[in-house]
């Protein structure tokens, strides 16, 4: 990712009063940011989810090195002296996951970082020159393919960690069942906006991107590789998940938030036609040139 793409434009979206929060930086689409389909124009967000509960704070993920400065300072109006960091990166090797881990955690002192590997420092230690105070040493913190994180001094709020159920690289999703949210990662990331002003929540079924329309994005991004697959298995581990917890919103890594239960269940159902229109009883595979636009 280069300059032209980036923007200093970073904004805090309040999803959950005091509980959730968005700091959302802004990137232009124009062909080179491989999240997206090739001829995608536009602009997106990059999403950090802060959750808070009293003194108790988690950010999920912590954007590209471009936008650090911009990150940390939103970050410092949303947390007080006495509040404590850990930070989780849902996608360990992704940038956009793991950029600026090292440099949030060092400026708040975060006590841990969450991570499937057990040195999560050797994966996010891009920063040559960081100043290490006190002799600073983030703690990694191990978490299994599903698990419990506890939220707040008395672990009064529980989130469910979970493996993704369709992923390329190691994906973890998070529901966190007090705000209804479910941080969905790299997936649900398939709307976007022709200008910087959003908007960035979808609050209305009349605004869920229609099933060709995320199809599309499927095959001409990571998961170009669906066409002809098993994908009624991904189907069923997805609506497992709507079926496991009480979804109110889907908070995705980039893209726009969806908010409500009738627009929530209608990104899922388009979703999964989307699979199924893929799977290999219905579509054969094929050798995909790059360049192709499906």
């Amino acid at each position: 990712m280069n300059d032209s793409q980036v923007s200093p434009v970073t904004d805090v979206i309040e999803l959950v009063p005091d509980k959730l929060y968005s700091v959302a930086s802004t990137i232009r689409l124009d062909g080179n940011v491989s999240s997206y389909p090739a001829n995608a124009t536009g602009y997106t967000k990059g999403h950090c989810y802060l959750l808070k509960q009293g003194n108790d704070a988690l950010l999920l993920d912590t954007g590209y090195t471009a936008h650090r400065r911009a990150i940390i300072a939103s970050l410092r109006q949303l947390l007080t002296d006495g509040d404590e960091l850990s930070i989780y990166p849902l996608r360990l090797n992704e940038y956009m996951s793991v950029c600026n881990v090292e440099m949030i955690a060092q400026t708040f002192r975060a006590k841990q970082c969450y991570s499937g590997n057990p040195d999560a420092s050797l994966w996010v230690g891009f920063s040559r020159h960081v100043e290490r105070p006190d002799n600073y040493v983030l703690k990694t913190s191990l978490v299994a393919r599903r698990q419990e994180i506890d939220l707040g001094s008395k672990g009064e709020r529980k989130l469910q960690a979970f493996q993704a159920p369709i992923r390329l690289i190691g994906t973890r999703w998070v529901m966190d069942p007090s705000t209804g949210t479910l941080f969905s990662s790299d997936s649900f990331t398939h709307q976007w906006s022709k200008t910087t002003h959003g908007p960035w929540v979808i609050d209305r079924a009349d605004d869920v991107a229609a099933m060709p329309h995320i199809r599309s994005f499927l095959l001409n991004t990571r998961y170009w590789w669906l066409e002809g697959g098993k994908t009624e298995e991904l189907c069923a581990k997805i609506d497992a998940v709507r079926r496991d917890y009480a979804i109110e919103r889907i908070a995705p890594g980039y893209g726009k938030i969806t908010e409500g239960r009738e627009a929530v269940d209608l990104q899922f159902d388009r979703l999964i036609e989307a699979l199924r229109s893929l799977d290999r009883s219905v579509m054969p595979s094929a050798y995909v040139d790059r360049d192709l636009i499906r």
